[in-house]
């Protein structure tokens, strides 16, 4: 059909507008320096309860570094913004690296968990938020080369897409370092990852993109600093609640593949959700510019609410398979637009602390959605946890109703922003 040609050329454009603005290294750079976020976040569990022999424990300072995370995430793109990515990445890319083999070598050990703990928030704080900095440098790659909100789209979609296959790889490095040897393997490879991937990111020629704030701009009080649209707290909400319903959702996935008998599925299932979720994000550049991003994030939440209830009622491997590649549909989506959301409301010298503190809004309502849906799941079943998502879909849904259109940013060296 002609009309479906076109849509496909002009989505294939929209990409290659992204590579010839970023180049092809960059991607495949910033992938591999992500990567070891999805491997310690998934991993830790696995790591502390074959150390340990506690479930429990493993859960909980799993938690404790994702909340490492959740807190110092807006600081390190804060930092980013004043003093520039290149320092910034460097410094955090090599502390991550010894905060991951400290944790790997103290998992080994023995320690008491007191200790994991505080080891764990340390390799959750010194992660360096490559993934939020490369969307925030992809953007300004494409805005200085005259990008339009099409291409722009296409960074966070690409970028979107690379987070999921993190997240899909992620757990399987690990799911394969436990059956062959042991988790601790991994979480090697994801320290040497960071230092190198994380390096190389940060001394990328294309980090020229997002200069630091020149000296005598830079605020030297808090009240200084560009004011944040009221939009962006609005969305970091309903970010917030994306996360609590992918937690949920985790955490019910993990009991059901157990009560039926399949517990050595899980990862699998993880991996269906997540390429269809990858799969659908690529295609997101296609969506045209007058489907709204208010329009969007209001029809991907609503879908997300409805067709996350199946999960509810299912109680086989086959169908519990199709709901979540089905309900992987419209993660993506979500995530994009969100971000999308973001890149437009924040102004331009806060855009890498934008990023991090919504994928920061993210991460943290998984974390701690994973811990108390696991709870709940172990205590009145699969469908309990499931709740919780579909409760929380809901809840993003009416967030999503309250997003209101921009005004055009104040600032002339920056593109006009459009009511989404």
């Amino acid at each position: 059909m002609p009309g479906t040609s076109n849509k496909a050329g002009g989505t294939l454009d929209a990409y290659r507008r992204v590579l010839a603005a970023t180049g092809r290294p960059l991607p495949v750079v910033s992938f591999l320096g992500r990567l070891p976020v999805a491997v310690i976040q998934f991993g830790s569990v696995l790591l502390v309860t074959r150390t340990s022999g506690s479930l429990a424990t493993g859960g909980v300072v799993a938690c404790a570094l994702a909340l490492g995370q959740v807190a110092m995430g807006p600081f390190v793109g804060r930092l980013a913004d004043r003093r520039g990515q290149r320092p910034v990445v460097l410094a955090f890319a090599l502390l991550n690296g010894l905060a991951i083999a400290a944790y790997t070598l103290a998992a080994l050990a023995g320690l008491p968990t007191a200790a994991l703990i505080v080891l764990g928030v340390l390799a959750g704080a010194t992660v360096p938020g490559i993934g939020p900095l490369a969307r925030a440098r992809g953007v300004a790659l494409v805005r200085r080369e005259g990008g339009d909100e099409r291409v722009v789209n296409a960074v966070l979609s690409l970028e979107s897409t690379m987070d999921e296959l993190s997240f899909v790889l992620g757990p399987a490095l690990i799911g394969i370092a436990s059956v062959v040897a042991h988790p601790a393997y991994a979480f090697g490879a994801a320290a040497l990852l960071v230092a190198v991937c994380g390096a190389a990111f940060a001394l990328h020629p294309t980090v020229t993109a997002v200069p630091p704030a020149p000296a005598d701009t830079r605020p030297r009080a808090r009240g200084e600093r560009p004011r944040l649209p009221r939009q962006v707290h609005v969305v970091r909400a309903g970010l917030v609640l994306l996360g609590i319903l992918l937690g949920g959702c985790g955490a019910g996935i993990t009991a059901l593949t157990e009560e039926l008998g399949h517990g050595d599925q899980a990862g699998l299932v993880y991996a269906a959700m997540g390429v269809m979720s990858a799969v659908v994000g690529l295609s997101m550049a296609a969506v045209p510019a007058r489907f709204t991003l208010r329009a969007r994030w209001r029809v991907a939440t609503a879908a997300a609410a409805v067709l996350s209830l199946p999960l509810l009622v299912t109680h086989s491997m086959a169908v519990l398979y199709v709901a979540v590649t089905v309900f992987g549909a419209l993660f993506a989506p979500n995530l994009i637009t969100g971000f999308g959301l973001t890149e437009q409301a924040v102004p331009r010298e806060r855009l890498g602390e934008g990023m991090t503190a919504a994928v920061s809004a993210f991460v943290g309502g998984q974390a701690v959605t994973l811990a108390v849906a696991g709870r709940l799941a172990q205590s009145h079943g699969a469908a309990a946890a499931f709740a919780v998502g579909s409760l929380a879909a809901g809840a993003a849904f009416l967030v999503a109703l309250r997003v209101r259109p921009l005004q055009a940013r104040a600032d002339p060296a920056t593109p006009a922003v459009a009511a989404p």
